[in-house]
């Protein structure tokens, strides 16, 4: 009989990931840091024209771009002369399940439906799980959702209970835990006894799903405006959404197009604290997952990600919770788009960005999610006054991650700020240094971690002295 100790079975990892995905990672990996990562994702077997033809068959793909011409006349009305670049909405509510995230399960549910498995298996308080649940409801698979819901106190968000609620009417099996380490645990004794497939946000079937999204941006802003986007922001969190949109655009030859990241900044909360864990009024898409998820991605619940954000981003905007309210609501009342806040996080930097870039350059939105009773604005605000949080009208940059909510008055407060980007390339090259010592890395690790930076090698050899 096998252990069930918390060290028993994590010491049995690489082998339940290997009966749940049918992926032996150790073939792709060189050493300690470096793995072929191009492989790995080729070796999924599946082209684009697969995934497209996948993803229709149970109602995801094909969303309309939106022009946000309302706003962005709000915008132009304080940007410079001749500033105030077009900003395009890719309303990706209209996928099964009401978010991007179906692109994501959809080939994992089409990969666990051809491999013989009875279910599927995913550890999220996202969106994702909906869109596993749904996917797996349309390939007659069963489902289980592994949630962080609660506090110490039993106290839930009211946007990860509504998102209990969609994975439930799609007939998911929802377990809802309480915040701490114990999720993983769960997640590996759950496939175990299972023999589900594992469904995770970070399998190369996950993040191939994702690249369609980058094709069909840049398909119809060629449709719409003859030329290719200058900017696709993207909200930020574990990375998928990035790596995969920034994939996709890469196969339809938008080498010039900047890909931003975005997220709610949230410095000084720990995700993984019982205290933190409701001071917040995001549960996705900010600071405390797309920091160090950017600068140490294999931290996840499979050997090696295949979300890369660092390899695909250029440059990293950060927003606060209020300024993302305060755009909910104007998108609302401007566009008459009533959608979730993920999406809304990337609209607000794309305001920040539009108002610095000239009249006939685009920046897209690179997705909506649908909203809900849970997800509304006006309840994340309520629920933020319950649990202690100042919420008041002013100056954005007053804003305090878990004490201080402040909404702009006006658009133009919305500024957001930039994050340094080779401060988060030489955070991760020092977790790499401390997995496998700097002294040791070949000229084939050199390499790796260079791409994974989106530098070059000389890059990577003049910052490690700096690593001690």
């Amino acid at each position: 009989m096998k252990g069930t100790s918390y060290a028993a079975v994590l010491s049995r990892k690489n082998e339940i990931m290997k009966a749940s995905l049918g992926i032996d990672f150790d073939t792709y990996v060189s050493s300690p840091v470096a793995f072929d990562y191009e492989r790995m994702m080729a070796e999924t077997g599946y082209t684009l024209d697969d995934i497209v033809r996948i993803q229709s068959e149970t109602k995801v793909g094909g969303t309309p771009l939106h022009e946000l011409t309302r706003l962005t006349e709000a915008v132009r009305a304080f940007a410079g002369p001749g500033k105030g670049a077009r900003i395009f909405v890719k309303d990706e509510a209209a996928n099964a399940s009401g978010s991007f995230k179906a692109r994501r399960a959809s080939i994992s549910a089409y990969e666990a439906k051809k491999r013989g498995y009875a279910g599927v298996i995913a550890a999220t308080s996202g969106n994702y799980g909906a869109g596993v649940a749904s996917q797996a409801a349309m390939r007659d698979l069963k489902c289980i959702i592994l949630q962080e819901v609660f506090d110490s106190r039993g106290v839930g968000q009211p946007e990860i209970l509504e998102k209990s609620r969609a994975c439930e009417a799609y007939g998911a099996e929802v377990q809802r835990l309480s915040v701490g380490p114990e999720l993983f645990y769960v997640l590996l004794r759950t496939l175990e006894e299972t023999g589900f497939f594992n469904a995770s946000l970070y399998t190369p079937f996950g993040i191939r799903g994702v690249e369609t999204l980058g094709v069909e941006i840049a398909r119809q802003v060629r449709e719409r405006a003859g030329k290719d986007p200058d900017a696709v922001v993207i909200t930020h969190a574990g990375g998928g959404n990035l790596t995969g949109t920034a994939r996709g655009l890469l196969a339809e030859g938008c080498t010039d197009t900047r890909i931003v990241a975005c997220s709610v900044d949230l410095a000084g909360l720990h995700m993984a604290s019982d205290g933190d864990f409701n001071r917040k009024s995001f549960t996705t898409g900010h600071t405390g997952f797309g920091v160090p998820f950017a600068t140490w991605p294999d931290r996840v619940d499979v050997p090696r990600n295949a979300a890369r954000s660092l390899r695909y981003m250029d440059e990293y905007q950060l927003v606060s919770q209020g300024e993302v309210f305060y755009v909910t609501e104007l998108m609302t009342k401007l566009e008459g788009l009533e959608r979730g806040p993920a999406g809304n996080t990337s609209l607000t930097a794309a305001v920040t960005l539009a108002r610095q870039m000239d009249r006939d350059q685009i920046v897209v939105v690179q997705e909506t999610e649908y909203t809900g009773a849970g997800k509304h604005h006006n309840r994340q605000l309520s629920f933020a006054r319950e649990n202690g949080i100042e919420v008041r009208v002013g100056d954005p940059a007053e804003n305090v991650p878990g004490k201080t909510i402040v909404l702009p008055e006006r658009l133009e407060q919305v500024r957001g700020r930039v994050q340094d980007m080779d401060k988060l390339r030489t955070s991760y090259l020092k977790n790499a240094a401390k997995l496998y010592p700097a002294e040791k890395w070949t000229d084939g690790d050199v390499a790796f971690l260079a791409a994974d930076l989106k530098k070059d090698p000389a890059w990577v050899r003049q910052a490690v002295p700096a690593l001690a």
